[in-house]
């Protein structure tokens, strides 16, 4: 009995592991310009990967807790900002920032702050979308 009663725990963490597999991988393409890309490639992908991440969370029958959808944005937000981060300071330290000219620094700043807009507006359209969904 208790053999059985492990083997079903196993056999249900190992489909949601397969699941939730299964769902990541198909959002991987999405979240590639978040690795390499730049602000400006990472904002023209922000709908597609809202849609993807929607459809993660209408499908999926155990990553859609909204505990693993929190960790999921928190890690995409983090990302985007590491991207901004790079892109206004390359590799210099924080305080250089003020070495580099005007201009460039001044739009790469303006494209960082759109692409946060343009974020939270994308997530904001998406959970409404998600609210008017029926369940069950």
């Amino acid at each position: 009995r208790r053999w059985r009663q492990i083997d079903v725990c196993i056999t249900k963490a190992a489909n949601e592991a397969k699941d939730n597999s299964k769902f990541l991988s198909t959002l991987e393409r999405f979240l590639e310009p978040l690795r390499s890309g730049t602000p400006t490639q990472i904002i023209d992908g922000i709908p597609a990967l809202m849609n993807a991440l929607k459809m993660v969370h209408t499908i999926s029958r155990f990553f859609n807790t909204s505990e693993r959808m929190t960790k999921l944005f928190m890690k995409i937000t983090n990302s985007m900002i590491k991207s901004c981060r790079l892109a206004i300071n390359g590799t210099d330290t924080s305080a250089k920032m003020w070495e580099k000219p005007v201009g460039p620094l001044l739009e790469m700043l303006e494209t960082c702050l759109r692409m946060n807009e343009f974020y939270q507006e994308q997530y904001k359209l998406t959970k409404d979308k998600l609210a008017q969904m029926p369940t069950g």
